[in-house]
């Protein structure tokens, strides 16, 4: 895969504020790279300069081999930029919306009436053509606008909290839609606080806090590198006492924890490990081994939230 997005060093400042702090990402073609962070990290500052909207005051940012600084026309043809809020046209009715658009795009007549209507089919509102755009909910808003976006069919998706402010149900279609386009081809690039639903469908990550990236990668890869230690819980028959003692005798072992002192079942125990596979393997052979009887033993594995509270802890916002 080719590299579509690159920053190098990118830094924004308003007067004695800085906004966004040295900024360098890579994400490559055909990712769907999840931005996120608290309120006032620097994504919306990003997307912006990214978009062409917002100058940096240093850096250099490229979009499909394009610089935002020195050709920002042809950035702006490469991307599909939604914003976290956007403005619709109350007494236009849908198709008219899109068509509005297309058109600002030199998209010839004849062209466009095939393009929206496969539009519309993309984002399941082929059903609402004729309505006025006033009369749909927000998810279908939402929906909407992310039609909009893909009117010029861009090779890059950046879309700033596609999700918010939705409802369970129409969070589920964003995600879906999200997926159908990355199996398109599209690069997605988007920002959000519903960190579960980053994690369901990002390729890769990078997490901003006060203007600074505090970490980037790889999901599953950055998950295991961010992990302070490993958490297992082990399941025996009988007594449990000489299974703690023995565990606590082990080098990699550190700390135990019994159901009197968390929600785990009665006949286990958790305790944290810092060693690699191997010494977890030799662990659990050293278990049997020695006659402990044992039905369970895995690992727990965090979610995308607990590696942002951990590498966020104790920064200033």
């Amino acid at each position: 895969m080719s590299t579509i997005i690159e920053i190098q060093g990118l830094t924004k400042k308003y007067g004695d504020l800085t906004a966004l702090n040295d900024l360098n990402l890579n994400i490559q073609e055909g990712e769907v790279f999840g931005f996120i962070g608290p309120n006032g990290a620097g994504k919306t500052t990003t997307m912006r300069i990214l978009t062409t909207l917002l100058k940096p005051t240093s850096g250099k940012a490229w979009v499909a081999g394009e610089s935002v600084i020195g050709n920002p026309r042809a950035v702006r043809r490469n991307i599909g930029y939604m914003p976290d809020f956007f403005g619709v046209y109350d007494d236009m009715k849908v198709w008219e919306y899109l068509d509005f658009f297309a058109a600002c795009y030199d998209i010839p007549q004849t062209t466009r009436l095939g393009m929206v209507d496969d539009l519309l089919a993309l984002v399941d509102l082929s059903h609402k053509k004729d309505a006025f755009v006033d009369s749909l909910s927000r998810g279908m808003k939402q929906r909407l606008c992310l039609a909009r976006t893909l009117a010029h069919d861009p090779q890059v998706l950046i879309l700033d909290e596609p999700a918010s402010g939705l409802d369970p149900r129409a969070r589920i279609e964003i995600r879906e839609l999200l997926r159908e386009l990355k199996t398109m081809g599209k690069t997605i690039f988007f920002s959000s606080h519903i960190l579960s639903e980053v994690a369901d469908i990002c390729t890769s990550i990078a997490i901003l806090e006060a203007g600074g990236l505090v970490a980037y990668g790889d999901m599953a890869e950055m998950k295991r590198q961010l992990r302070a230690h490993r958490l297992i819980q082990v399941r025996a028959l009988g007594d449990l006492m000489p299974l703690q003692e023995f565990l606590l005798r082990h080098e990699a072992v550190d700390g135990i924890i019994t159901s009197e002192e968390a929600d785990i079942p009665s006949d286990s125990l958790r305790f944290d490990f810092t060693g690699d596979d191997e010494a977890l393997g030799q662990l659990l052979a050293s278990l049997i081994a020695n006659n402990f009887q044992v039905v369970g033993f895995q690992e727990e594995t965090g979610d995308l939230e607990d590696v942002f509270l951990q590498v966020t802890k104790g920064l200033v916002n």
